[in-house]
This record gives C-alpha cells, sequence and structure tokens, in this order.
C-alpha cells in the first residue's frame, strides 16, 4: 500500500497591528502651548459643531488624543491642529486648588488680575550709630539728635507725634532718608511711603548713666501730605520707639509695628503692619552716618493685564500678566483606558471610546511635558525593512510556483 501525504494550500490574511500603547518621540518645541505626554494617558478633547454669533459651538462627546500642538484661538480656547478642543480642570483664584474633578472646555480670556491692596511692608535696615543729619556738627555735642524745641508740636510723642507743614525744614535737617516704597489701594493706585529716622535720645550726648547699659532712641515717620502747610500734618510717626542696647540690637525686641490709618496725600491705605522681625533692625556703626535699608518690599499689587498664555511641566496652564504676577489657571488632566488598543480611532489622531476599550480613567498615569511634542509613533526606516523583507519573500514564492508550474506542464507533456 503506498501511502499518500498531500499538503493542504495555505491563505494569507491582512491584519491591523494596534500601536496606541507605543509612545513616539519627544523632542522640544518653541511654542508656549504645545505639550507631549510622556508614559501613558490621553488629552481629552471635543470638537466644534459649527458656530453660533461667531462663537464655537461644542457637540459634547469627548475623545481623547495625544496630539498636542496646542494653540490659543480666537475665543481663548487651546485647540490642535486637527481642530479639537482641549478639556481642562480650573483652578480656584482663591484658594489655589483644582475645581472639580470633571474637565471642561475653559476660555482663558484677557481679563485682568484684580488689584490686592497694601496690608504689611516688609521693612529692614541698620541705623548708623551716629545719623549724619543736615545739622550735624561735630564739634556740637548732640547735635545729631532731633532738636524738638523749636517744633510747634513736639512730634516724637508716640502714637500722636508729627510734624507740621511750617516745621518741614527743621525735620529734613535733622533726621535721616528711611527708604521709599510704592504702596497700593484697593482699586490699585500706587502710593508712594517715603519714610526718615530721627534719633529722639542718645547715650553719648551726656555723662554715661550708672546702672544698665547706655540706650539709643530712635522714632520713625512717613510722610503723610507732601503738600502740608502751617499747622497741618506733614510727616506721621508711626507711634513707636525703637531703643538700641548698647549692643547695638533692640531691647525689646520690635517684630512688628500696626500703623491703624496711613494716610498719604489723601488716599488712605487703612491698617499697614510694619514687619521687621526679630533682629530686622540694628544699630551700628556706619561711616556714612546713614540708614542702610536692607529690605523693603511690600504684598500689593496693581491691577495686571492678561500678556501671555503657557503650559508648564506637569500639565498646568498658567497665565503671566503685565505687573510681574503669575497665576495657574488650570490643570490639565490625562486619561487611560483598560484596554487602550480597542479605542476606535477617528481621523485627526483622536480616539473615541468603546465598550471593549472601558471608560476612562482620569488617573495621570502619565507626565505632561511643556513645550514638547510626539511625534508619529510610526518608524519609517523599520516599516522599510519589513516592506523589503515581504518583497523578497513574496518574489521568493513566486519563484516556487512558477518553477511548480514548469514542473506540470513537463508531467502532462510526458503523458501525451
Amino acid at each position: 500500500e503506498i501511502s499518500v501525504q498531500r499538503q493542504t494550500s495555505g491563505s494569507v490574511i491582512a491584519n491591523s497591528r494596534s500601536t496606541n500603547s507605543v509612545q513616539g518621540d519627544v523632542t522640544a518645541s518653541q511654542v508656549e502651548t504645545h505639550a507631549a505626554v510622556n508614559g501613558q494617558g490621553y488629552f481629552v478633547v471635543q470638537e466644534s459643531t459649527g458656530e453660533s454669533d461667531g462663537r464655537a459651538i461644542f457637540g459634547g462627546v469627548d475623545f481623547f488624543t495625544r496630539r498636542g500642538d496646542f494653540i490659543l484661538d480666537d475665543e481663548g480656547y487651546l485647540k490642535n491642529g486637527s481642530g479639537y478642543y482641549l478639556k481642562s480642570l480650573p483652578i480656584d483664584q482663591n484658594t489655589g486648588a483644582v475645581a472639580g474633578s470633571v474637565p471642561e472646555l475653559v476660555p482663558f480670556q484677557a481679563d485682568f488680575l484684580p488689584a490686592e491692596a497694601t496690608t504689611e511692608v516688609t521693612y529692614r535696615a541698620n541705623l548708623a550709630r551716629l545719623p549724619i543729619t543736615a545739622a550735624y556738627d561735630d564739634a556740637v555735642p548732640g547735635s545729631h539728635v532731633l532738636n524738638t524745641a523749636g517744633f510747634g508740636v513736639n512730634p516724637t510723642v508716640a502714637g500722636a507725634g508729627f510734624v507740621q507743614g511750617v516745621d518741614e525744614q527743621a525735620f529734613m535737617q535733622g533726621s535721616i532718608a528711611g527708604g521709599a516704597i510704592t504702596a497700593y489701594d484697593s482699586i490699585g493706585s500706587p502710593v508712594n511711603i517715603q519714610l526718615r529716622w530721627a534719633k529722639v535720645n542718645d547715650s553719648i550726648t551726656g555723662p554715661l548713666p550708672a546702672g544698665p547699659p547706655p540706650q539709643d532712641q530712635w522714632n520713625l515717620f512717613y510722610m503723610e501730605d507732601s503738600n502740608a502747610a502751617g499747622a497741618a500734618p506733614m510727616w506721621r510717626n508711626v507711634g513707636q520707639d525703637y531703643v538700641f542696647n548698647a549692643s547695638g540690637q533692640l531691647a525689646p525686641a520690635v517684630p512688628n509695628v500696626t500703623i491703624p490709618a496711613l494716610s498719604v496725600d489723601g488716599v488712605n491705605l487703612g491698617a499697614i503692619t510694619l514687619t521687621h522681625g526679630v533682629d530686622g533692625l540694628t544699630q551700628f556703626n556706619d561711616s556714612n552716618g546713614n540708614a542702610s535699608v536692607t529690605t523693603i518690599s511690600q504684598d500689593g499689587l496693581p491691577a495686571g493685564e492678561l500678556v501671555d498664555i503657557q503650559l508648564s511641566n506637569g500639565g498646568f496652564v498658567s497665565a503671566s500678566y503685565d505687573n510681574g504676577q503669575t497665576r495657574n489657571l488650570a490643570k490639565i488632566p490625562l486619561v487611560t483606558f483598560t484596554a487602550e488598543n480597542e479605542l476606535s480611532r477617528k481621523d485627526g489622531g483622536v480616539f473615541k471610546q468603546t465598550f471593549a476599550s472601558g471608560q476612562p480613567i482620569y488617573n495621570d498615569a502619565g507626565q505632561i511635558l511643556a513645550q514638547s511634542l510626539e511625534n508619529s509613533n510610526t518608524d519609517i526606516s523599520d516599516e522599510f525593512t519589513k516592506l523589503i523583507v515581504t518583497q523578497q519573500a513574496y518574489s521568493a514564492n513566486s519563484r516556487v510556483i512558477s518553477t511548480s508550474d514548469e514542473m506540470l506542464q513537463d508531467v502532462l507533456s510526458i503523458l501525451r
């Protein structure tokens, strides 16, 4: 018995290869609103279905993409090159926390940043042991101390002292400049606060007292009315005696002083706290004889106009304003899927969830890189190599078929 083995013919089936989970190379971009996803995750986007009164209308269906070439359109939305609009989580400007957990289409309008009134002035300085005032004469003992004898009102009375307009010249000659700072009222109007120091008591003007170390006393003044005349107040005492011991330290310490109603040229700033810190004010020798201000700053802000929108690493949309401030406006979430290769592909590099892919999971599995773009995850050189291999295999198989056909023709010829 002769056993005949027969070979069953095969076939070729064409299948698509899912590459959703394959990441492309990330390259840098010069556009501040471009972003790339490093690792797993997709941006959440929506498409516009039309316009109404010149404004985009959205279909309400979420799509998912890794295409991050977003730019700001004329309505303030971030839109990528395929025309899909980015969804994000708005940030509460009062708390700085992300508001809500469901992303939405957030327009980043050219709004003003509200002004913030000044409530605190941080002030640190060293006062010269021997202040060189305009009235100082090294031949006259005590000439560096403010002489209040000729003043209409004693300006050194703590809490109520002030310098009358008529005494401006005497005060300027008996005091030294303490610096200036621009503060802001509730609507952002700038107010220039000028400060001056006057030494009102000095241990070296007479015999050293017995007992505790000698102490020096200073008063701090601010300009209240630059146009004051006659008996009207021009410079106001902040209401605090600053007493320094022989080591040049405040004794007792004065970490801060609150001025109940600081007013400058008719603009009332309200209660202002001067913060010095525990050792922010000292009295050491200074050959220049002045007040060396080391820190002077305040916490107020003028209103700010939007200048620029940019993305930062981590997925924050931030705005820069012309008052030098930066604010985070929104947080871009990333979503993943249980079976991301089961997503339904659409034109423009976007995907739509399916029953097989599962629901989107908001877990920020990947990382958002600012000013970056993800390139295609298709390796052209690798695909060309595969094409050449396939072509060679096809040619070889074609040659086999041709040879088999020739052999069959020879067999048929013999039988004839």
